[in-house]
């Protein structure tokens, strides 16, 4: 294949190959149904589909001819060879020569021809006379207009939930849709403030494409959020199009796709809503700078960029100076490279209030002109920063325009299972009532990067005592911190107390985590105790393995009110072999052992 050139039906050899099939004629088997031809001067017709049962690959096609009549029989009984024959009639009547279909117009066979393709493919789109949508599922002669879960899955036909349809509906300028019986039901410009309700695409890109008011990076994205395609590599490679860059095809890759595809266009664009996925803190997980999936940017379907002047105008001048705001021309503003450390990038940075490694990050976007730049979170962790969860403390200090190497390269996660043994201290009175997330009451819970932490609160009635523990992970570090200092009565605890003591936590991560590493890097149980008035709180942990871990809260009273450091203290302790088969129950016992 050359630089322009795409395999392209031959709509009239095609049909006759059919007829001559149908009336039992003798079929030239020289007969070429598919040739080569420039697309940048070809006019030829596109089709846009749902891939569903059994479809029509190349060398079916090509070699229908000369096959046994069984084989050939089956091959056109197949609703993908009906759907290619019936597109072959549609392009006749509208007295075009040429169409391309993807199921057969690419030999896929051939690695480089598929990735090949897959790179052409937007331009194969944009440069149509007209692409047929043909919707399988849509058995009136009208065009769908309002949601129906009852006839459709998702509430719309299942063409507009597809990964690749997507730019198959923006690249051609003429989208002519029809439905199961091949029914015209309407074009793309008469229904494009429909298209937007169901796609969320801008009616101003529907009917005049790309090429002119581009959407930020963040928004196209946005686009692509609730589809779905078949190969999850294909999340990526259907939006290299939409993005204009260019990737070789690597099948077997899974989500590090995604993350190609959003390094290439960092190489290519000064855009940074690319990193605004999850603004809103829905879904934000502990991790490189990078989303995972295209769904990470839901959140991001009104972003627009703002103009560097207006960037820097909306700073509030007490949070940075006047003096101290970089120049528009300033080249740092407008480049962040990537290198073998990270992506290299200037950034206004506002510590968290109560952490000295977090920060919120604010970004040159915004969800609507009326609204404040996005701010995203960022955690420091050996020199480099990394995406974290939103929190709601309040920054503070002085804003710093700071360069930053933003962490890209996976780093490794491992769930963490706690498993939970607090029989001691409810023995004692106190009642565990309450638990943020709520979903982690129980007391056998897994935290993942999406749920890093967990905060349990208990309480006693009869003295009043009430202290918080926070259970989390941080980059495959399991961490425990207990905090007895509440800033508020335990009869008072609601929702919203919860919440901030959970971000409190949250925010002091990194601490929390460095503080406990320490201990367990020596041996491998860990006790603390903490100072409750009159009661000491007497947390253990034991290591049951690299991704578990077991934990025994007791309280004793403590009326002569010893020395408590509320520092974690290691025990090389052999468990497996003072307790064999170490399970839950057995960590009291050897907390009194390690006393």
């Amino acid at each position: 294949m050359n630089p322009y050139s795409m395999r392209l039906i031959n709509v009239k050899a095609l049909l006759e190959r059919e007829e001559l099939i149908k009336t039992r004629e003798q079929v030239g088997c020289r007969a070429k149904v598919l040739e080569f031809c420039d697309d940048e001067v070809t006019k030829y017709a596109i089709l846009s589909h749902r891939w569903i049962g059994q479809e029509v690959e190349h060398d079916e096609i090509v070699g229908l001819a000369k096959m046994h009549k069984e084989k050939r029989d089956e091959i056109r009984q197949r609703d993908g060879y009906r759907k290619i024959l019936d597109s072959c009639k549609q392009a006749k009547k509208d007295g075009y020569e040429w169409l391309w279909v993807d199921t057969c117009c690419i030999d896929k066979r051939s690695s480089a021809e598929l990735s090949e393709a897959i790179n052409s493919m937007y331009r194969w789109y944009e440069n149509a006379q007209v692409c047929y949508a043909y919707l399988h599922d849509v058995l009136d002669s009208s065009f769908p207009v309002t949601w129906n879960n009852e006839r459709y899955p998702n509430g719309w036909p299942e063409w507009f939930s597809r990964g690749w349809t997507l730019q198959e509906m923006i690249a051609p300028s003429n989208v002519q849709f029809f439905n199961k019986k091949w029914q015209a039901i309407g074009d793309k410009r008469t229904l494009a403030g429909t298209l937007e309700e169901i796609t969320g695409v801008p009616e101003h890109i529907l009917t005049d494409g790309l090429s002119g008011d581009r959407p930020c990076i963040a928004q196209i994205m946005s686009w692509a959020a609730n589809r779905t395609t078949t190969r999850v590599e294909d999340r990526a490679y259907s939006l290299m199009g939409l993005l204009d860059v260019n990737m070789p095809m690597l099948y077997g890759e899974g989500k590090k796709a995604f993350h190609r595809l959003q390094l290439e266009v960092i190489r290519m664009l000064n855009d940074q809503s690319i990193f605004a996925w999850s603004w809103d803190g829905e879904g934000v997980r502990t991790g490189n700078i990078l989303a995972d999936d295209p769904s990470a940017f839901r959140c991001c379907s009104k972003m627009k960029l703002m103009d560097p002047d207006i960037f820097l105008k909306s700073i509030p001048s007490w949070l940075l100076p006047e003096a101290e705001l970089p120049s528009t021309e300033d080249d740092r503003l407008g480049t962040f490279p990537i290198t073998n450390r990270g992506i290299q990038i200037w950034l206004f940075l506002l510590p968290i209030d109560g952490a000295d490694s977090v920060f919120r990050a604010w970004l040159p976007c915004h969800s609507s002109s009326w609204r404040p730049p996005v701010t995203i979170n960022l955690c420091l962790r050996e020199s480099n920063y990394y995406r974290c969860a939103e929190l709601d403390p309040y920054p503070e200090g002085i804003l710093q325009f700071r360069q930053v190497y933003l962490r890209y390269q996976d780093t490794s996660h491992h769930n963490a299972a706690f498993e939970i043994d607090d029989s001691a201290i409810t023995e004692n009175g106190f009642i565990c009532s309450s638990a943020y997330p709520a979903k982690f009451i129980v007391n056998t819970f897994i935290l993942t990067s999406t749920d890093p932490l967990c905060v349990k609160f208990y309480s006693n009635d009869e003295t009043g005592h009430c202290f918080a523990v926070g259970f989390g992970q941080f980059f495959g570090k399991h961490w425990i911190h207990v905090e007895s200092a509440l800033p508020f009565a335990w009869g008072s605890l609601c929702e919203e107390d919860a919440r901030k003591e959970y971000n409190n936590m949250l925010a002091k991560t990194p601490e929390h985590a460095r503080s406990m590493d320490k201990a367990r890097s020596e041996a491998p149980v860990c006790i603390m105790r903490t100072r409750l008035d009159q009661l000491t709180l007497r947390t253990c942990v034991v290591g049951k393995s690299s991704r578990d871990n077991g934990v025994k809260l007791e309280v004793f009273w403590d009326p002569g009110f010893g020395y408590v450091s509320d520092e974690w203290t290691g025990f090389n302790v052999d468990v497996g072999g003072i307790f064999p088969g170490l399970h839950i129950t057995s960590v009291s016992a050897l907390t009194y052992y390690c006393s």
